[in-house]
């Protein structure tokens, strides 16, 4: 660090100690979801599901014009609090029970179901990630683990005989003060990244996580309704067509076709087509069936599931 200029010293590692928190949990139906704590993407994913808990959402039909609009907008609002609140809780008060309440909830699913639109400007389409790892395990005593391991924006430095890169991950602060996610000496960023286990019945039913910057949460929340909702094996639940909503417009892949997102389009949406036919994180997880475990590795990427 010394000889390249870095700003990090040795005191400053040596002042660092990982935290260990409890799981972010909430309920989505039946099932009991368990996903990490701010400054993580767990408490976006919970307020999304909380609000699509308020639907019927295998009666609209998969990625029908309804459907898009819908999760799209539970999309919206938890992208208007997760720039408004979420941050590093040593920091800032995140008002995550108000977020995850019954009532607030229901308040955003009526506005969605009325019809209206919330507002988010776009500012950063922001692309797929490379640079992110995600393991779902489930090992021979039932014991599950999901882990989301992330370089950021990766320096591309490496020192001699250590063998790692030095992540870029700072790049995701907000460089404009007294916000959620303002940069502040010994403070954590805001990251999308959402490593879950949900529970069925008291015991562990889908491992899921995926890479995808700020798309994590968007991939993961359609892959876990895809097996929640709509019964996909987990090998199709990371497979089916994803679309996302961080912004006033909707981001879908090329498999989604045209004829829904015309009728999406005649609502009064904006939709962004990326000529590729998959995308919006790259989703992989386990399903614990009666059956058996099912892995699901997202087709676009180098990821496996292995036994």
């Amino acid at each position: 660090m010394q000889e390249h200029g870095g700003l990090l010293s040795a005191r400053d590692l040596e002042g660092y100690e990982a935290k260990i928190n409890p799981p972010l949990t909430s309920r989505y139906r039946d099932f009991t979801v368990t996903t990490n704590q701010p400054p993580g993407g767990g408490l976006m994913l919970a307020q999304m599901l909380n609000i699509l808990g308020q639907f019927d959402l295998a009666s609209m039909g998969h990625n029908s014009p309804d459907y898009v609009r819908t999760v799209a907008e539970a999309m919206k609002y938890a992208t208007i609090d997760k720039d408004r609140f979420i941050g590093d809780p040593d920091f800032v008060d995140v008002p995550a029970d108000r977020i995850l309440s019954e009532d607030y909830a229901a308040e955003l699913a009526d506005r969605i179901k009325s019809g209206e639109k919330a507002d988010v400007p776009r500012f950063d389409p922001a692309g797929q990630c490379r640079d992110t790892t995600q393991i779902s395990i489930v090992d021979g005593d039932g014991m599950c683990v999901s882990m989301t391991h992330s370089l950021g924006m990766p320096s591309g430095v490496v020192t001699d005989g250590l063998g790692f890169m030095y992540n870029g991950c700072m790049g995701v602060f907000d460089p404009r003060p007294c916000l959620a996610c303002s940069i502040a000496p010994g403070k954590a960023r805001f990251s999308s990244v959402c490593p879950s286990i949900i529970f069925r019945d008291g015991a562990p039913y889908v491992v899921i996580g995926a890479p995808g910057a700020t798309q994590i949460a968007m991939g993961v929340l359609q892959a876990v309704l895809n097996v929640l909702d709509f019964d996909c094996s987990m090998s199709e639940a990371v497979t089916r067509p994803r679309f996302s909503a961080t912004s006033n417009a909707i981001d879908v892949v090329n498999r989604i076709p045209r004829s829904v997102t015309e009728e999406v389009e005649a609502l009064g949406y904006e939709v962004i087509r990326d000529a590729r036919s998959y995308g919006i994180a790259w989703v992989h997880g386990i399903r614990i069936a009666e059956t058996g475990l099912e892995g699901g590795a997202d087709p676009a990427t180098d990821g496996m599931a292995l036994p």
